[in-house]
Formats: C-alpha cells, sequence, structure tokens
C-alpha cells in the first residue's frame, strides 16, 4: 500500500478514538533492544502528557508499535510526525546512524462508536502473546494500558 493511499479518506476528529499502527523502516527489529524500546516508550508518554492525546493502550513491538488513544485537539498527522520526528532523532542518537527509523505514513483506523474500546486494547496488549514473544501477556515489557491502572472513565 502507498503512502498516498494510506492518506486517502484520513479523518482527524477531536475526542475520536483511534487505534495506529506504526512500523520501523525496513520491517528493522530495532524494539528488540530494551533501551531503544523504553525510549520509543518515553516518546508515547511525551506526547500524552503534551495533552495531544489521551493514550488509553499501546504496545511496542520488536518492528512495529499499536497505539490506541484518544485524540486531543491536535490533527492527527501532526500526532503522528510530532512522535515519528522526535523518536527518530532519539532513536538516531543512540544507534548512532541517521538512517530512516520509521516506514513513512501509518496505519489508522477511527474506532466506530459500536466499536468497543476494550476488545482493541486487548488485541494490542495481546500482540506479544500472539507473536509467540512471551506465554502470558503480563511477561511482555513494554505496553500499557489505563484499564489496568483505574484511570478509564
Amino acid at each position: 500500500m502507498t503512502y498516498d493511499a494510506l492518506r486517502r479518506g484520513r479523518c482527524s476528529e477531536s475526542g475520536r478514538v483511534y487505534h495506529v499502527t506504526l512500523t520501523t523502516a525496513g520491517r528493522r527489529r530495532l524494539f528488540g533492544d530494551f533501551a531503544l524500546a523504553r525510549l520509543v516508550i518515553g516518546h508515547l508518554r511525551r506526547v500524552d502528557e503534551a495533552g495531544w492525546v489521551r493514550s488509553l493502550a499501546w504496545v511496542v513491538m520488536p518492528d512495529h508499535v499499536h497505539w490506541l488513544f484518544e485524540l486531543g485537539s491536535v490533527d492527527l498527522a501532526r500526532v503522528m510526525g510530532g512522535f515519528k520526528g522526535a523518536s527518530a532523532r532519539d532513536l538516531n542518537g543512540l544507534l548512532g546512524d541517521g538512517g530512516s527509523v520509521w516506514q513513512r505514513g501509518f496505519f489508522d483506523h477511527a474506532l466506530r462508536s459500536d466499536e468497543d474500546v476494550l476488545v482493541v486494547a486487548r488485541y494490542i496488549i495481546g500482540n506479544p502473546l500472539r507473536a509467540g514473544l512471551v506465554t502470558r501477556p503480563g511477561d511482555y515489557p513494554h505496553w500499557d494500558a489505563v484499564f489496568l491502572s483505574g484511570d478509564e472513565d
């Protein structure tokens, strides 16, 4: 799928819940490295703390990230561009190269009112289990969900 095809029909609606998937360039397994995965997690949290989104669930897999969030007042493209740009700069600093970190574009799905956010969150945090990385989701170190901390509405 081309980058333009990914953007076609994309909406950006404040207050809407989105499931976004970002993939590393060339499906490079960067986040198998604990420090690099934690760096990306720090950037997810900074976007949340800035109020651009309200993160509901995320998982950092070895070569991609799933992120479920409610969009704040910042446009979806700006959120993703800001996250990808800042994290790529820091990742390249640690890696010592200037190569591409993220694949161009991202996949997004705006949840419809009849979709269960908790079902999507469970799908996201179940990724390491389905990928065979762990035998229990709780054993994987690079995920979080507000539903476990009591922050959900």
